[in-house]
Parts: structure tokens; C-alpha cells; sequence
């Protein structure tokens, strides 16, 4: 039986949703008071009115990258293997109005599902609607686990907005975004997500209005501060200790970030250096005949460690750095989520409380009470079936992230190794071959 679409769905629970492996996760990254003490540098947000390209003409089409999808709406530890929804995100292009420059990507849907009007879509999307979505579905969904956005901009000593590299990240980031929507086995099915991969600019446009509107928007912020001052009487346990994972989580993968940049930040610096320490060994054996080979060996091994290091770089910031700063993202979407649950935890404790008090009429609140029970139940259902499953991803992505890394060592070490090798030998057979002219 399908769920009616943009609906939470009430999942049985599933048992061992808190395994004793949490705990071992949270053991294995020992955190000292001193490994927070870092420098914040605030992330800023900037849309600018009055930014113009460098050239003035929209980017060249992007590098496809590769479609993902999976559906199951009933269980979600169930994994399909035919995948019936494919989505890429390419070709950026630059757009100047009169009052904003800014940035769309194209969407490109195959899909044999038969709630679709046909195989085949296309539309472009601009950043500010992956946000409505994003928003639309932690609406509809309020107990699961939204994928999360990149950041709109972060300015780390004014970084050129519109440059390619910049853009590129972006885009695989959308990409990423939407990927998991689309493996997820309820969110999938979500008519707005529907809406916004088939929909035609105005069409979209004209379907975000019928969003709820700011008053509706200003309550829902209003009794949910309300909620956070009051606080949630009957919590369940586990769900206090799920709040206490994701606060360290949250914590330590903040720590691997932040180490993670500046380490790939020296590591540019290094290969900056690199590039302009081999050359002075060529020039030196310009004036040096009797040191000419070796000089130049030394030159040659250098100019290819510096090729070794690059490819490092490389990878550290397209298979480790993506991963782990997602993660940081990650723990902030669910610790919204635990809010959410505990919003919904606490409208039936006040209900609870006025009966007890007789503040309203009895039976009205009774039926009230049994209506905020059930929902709390599907919350909670929700919620437990959906962390087990996001744990399984994070794992799965931090291992193959971190053997990824490495083998790139491994592989950046060997080769390094072996160049300066291969120069000792040279250098070993030459001394013994003068050795040999001196003695005859």
C-alpha cells in the first residue's frame, strides 16, 4: 500500500534504532575542552545586486554527474535495486537583471514512474528554489531527515563569487541534494518535489504561493520558541540520548572540518612553494658544471613530487572535505528535527496539562489528547526509522571518504619515494663508475 503523497508516514518502529554502536562512534573521536578552540570565522551569506561576471558571458556546461535514485515507500531499510528516478544537475549559467546577477542549473529528470506526465523533464532552477523545497518538505515531513543545502556563500577573505571552481562545488552539491531526495524512500514521493523537477519556471512560481504565508510562518516560529522555553516534560529517553549523539557528533565533525581546511590550505601552500624551489636547482647547475646532473636530478625529482602533491590536493577537497562538511550540515538538520519532535512532544503535554487542571471542556480535550497521541507515535515512528537509515549512509560515507584518503596518501607516498629512489641510485652508479675511471 503506497502512502498519500507529501504525507509522513507512520513506520513501526525499529528496534536497536540506539545500538551500542552509537556509543562506540562516540568513543572513537576522543574530544578534548581544547579541541574547540578555534578561531570562527562566521559564515556569511552575500546576494549581491551589483556583482558582474569577470567576462560578462554565462559559464560552459559542466561536467554531468552521475544520476542516483531509489524508491520504497513501506520500509525504509529496504534497498531496490531497480531505479526508476534519475536526476543530474548541470550547466550553470549566469543571469544579469536590472537589480540581480545570479546563477541557474539546469535539472534533468528520467523517470518511469507513473504519477509523472512523461518520461522526460527539463527546467532550471536557481538556488533560492532548492531552498522553497528544502522548506516545503521539512513542513510536510517535520520528524525526517532533509538532506541538507550548501551554504548560500561563505566569504573565507572574499572569495570571488561567481568563480568557476566555486560554482563547480556548488553544483555538485545541488546535485547531491537532490540525489538524496531521491533515494529516500518516502521523501521521493513528496508532490512538491514532484513539482519542482517537472514544473516550468512561472508554474512554480505560481505553486509557491500557495505556500502558507508569513502570519502562518510567524506562528509556527512563535510556538516552537514557546516550545524550547517550556520545555518537554515526557520526553522518551532514547530520544534524550539521540539529542546527546547528535550535540557531540556535531562537535567533533565541526573539529574534523575546520582541521580538514587548514590542513588542505598548508598543503596548497606547500605546492605553491614546490613550484618555485625545483627551478632554483636548474639555475644553480647553469653556473655548477662539475653538480650539473645531480642538480638537475634533484630539479626532475622535485618537479615530480610537486605533480604527486597537486593530485593529493585534489582529492583531499573533491572526497574528503565535501564529505565530512555535509556532515557538519547533517548535524545541524537533526538537531532541527529533534526540535520538530519535540514541538509535536510538547502540544500533547499541554493538552495533557489542561485536562488535568479542567481548563477546557473534558471530552473535547480528550479527543484532542488521542489525535496528538497518535501523532507523536507516527513522529516518533518516523524519526527512529529514519535515523537508523541515515546512520547506515553516514557511516558507509565517512569509511569509503577515509579509505579513499587513505589510498591517496599511500599512493602520494609510494610515488614520492620512489623518485627519490630512483635519484640515489643514479647517484650511487655514477660515484662508483667515477671510482672505477680514478682507479684505472
Amino acid at each position: 500500500m503506497e502512502p498519500v503523497p507529501g504525507s509522513a508516514p507512520c513506520v513501526p518502529p525499529s528496534p536497536g534504532c540506539l545500538t551500542p554502536g552509537h556509543s562506540a562512534l562516540l568513543s572513537a573521536l576522543p574530544l578534548s575542552p581544547d579541541a574547540l578552540r578555534f578561531d570562527e570565522d562566521d559564515d556569511l551569506e552575500v546576494f549581491s545586486k551589483d556583482v558582474t561576471l569577470n567576462d560578462g558571458q554565462s559559464f560552459s556546461p559542466l561536467m554531468l554527474a552521475s544520476p542516483s535514485s531509489m524508491i520504497n515507500q513501506v520500509k525504509f531499510e529496504d534497498e531496490p535495486e531497480v531505479r526508476d528516478l534519475f536526476i543530474t544537475v548541470d550547466e550553470p549559467e549566469s543571469h544579469i537583471t536590472a537589480i540581480e546577477t545570479f546563477i541557474t542549473y539546469r535539472i534533468a529528470t528520467k523517470t518511469t514512474r507513473s504519477q509523472f506526465d512523461s518520461s522526460e523533464f527539463e527546467v532550471r532552477r536557481r538556488y533560492q528554489d532548492f531552498l522553497w523545497l528544502k522548506s516545503r518538505l521539512e513542513e510536510a515531513h517535520p520528524t525526517l531527515i532533509i538532506p541538507p543545502l550548501p551554504e548560500k556563500f561563505i566569504v573565507k577573505g572574499m572569495v570571488e563569487r561567481f568563480n568557476e571552481d566555486f560554482i563547480e562545488t556548488r553544483r555538485k552539491a545541488l546535485h547531491k541534494f537532490l540525489s538524496r531526495i531521491a533515494d529516500h524512500p518516502t521523501l521521493t514521493f513528496n508532490e512538491d518535489f514532484r513539482i519542482f523537477l517537472t514544473a516550468q519556471a512561472w508554474e512554480l512560481t505560481s505553486h509557491k504561493k500557495q505556500g502558507p504565508g508569513l502570519l502562518s510562518r510567524m506562528g509556527q516560529t512563535l510556538r516552537a520558541v514557546a516550545s524550547s522555553v517550556r520545555g518537554v516534560k515526557n520526553r522518551p529517553e532514547e530520544f534524550t540520548e539521540l539529542a546527546e549523539y547528535v550535540d557531540t557528533f556535531g562537535q567533533k565533525i565541526s573539529v574534523l572540518d575546520k582541521v580538514s581546511q587548514r590542513i588542505h590550505k598548508e598543503q596548497k601552500d606547500y605546492y605553491e612553494e614546490m613550484k618555485e624551489y625545483g627551478p632554483i636547482y636548474t639555475l644553480w647547475s647553469a653556473s655548477e658544471e662539475d653538480l650539473v646532473e645531480p642538480l638537475r636530478g634533484v630539479a626532475g625529482c622535485i618537479d615530480k613530487c610537486c605533480k604527486v602533491t597537486e593530485a593529493l590536493n585534489g582529492q583531499l577537497s573533491s572526497d574528503l572535505i565535501p564529505i565530512i562538511h555535509e556532515y557538519v550540515l547533517y548535524s545541524e538538520t537533526l538537531s532541527g528535527v529533534l526540535r520538530r519532535r519535540d514541538l509535536i512532544q510538547a502540544e500533547l503535554d499541554a493538552k495533557v496539562d489542561a485536562l488535568v487542571n479542567r481548563k477546557a471542556d473534558k471530552e473535547a480535550l480528550k479527543e484532542e489528547i488521542e489525535k496528538l497521541e497518535d501523532k507523536v507515535e507516527c513522529a516518533n515512528n518516523a524519526l527512529k526509522a529514519d535515523w537508523e537509515r541515515w546512520t547506515k549512509n553516514m557511516r558507509t560515507d565517512v569509511k569509503a571518504a577515509f579509505v579513499s584518503m587513505a589510498d591517496s596518501r599511500i599512493s602520494h607516498y609510494e610515488q614520492c619515494l620512489a623518485t627519490w629512489e630512483s635519484f640515489l641510485s643514479s647517484q650511487s652508479y655514477d660515484e662508483q663508475f667515477d671510482a672505477e675511471e680514478d682507479g684505472s
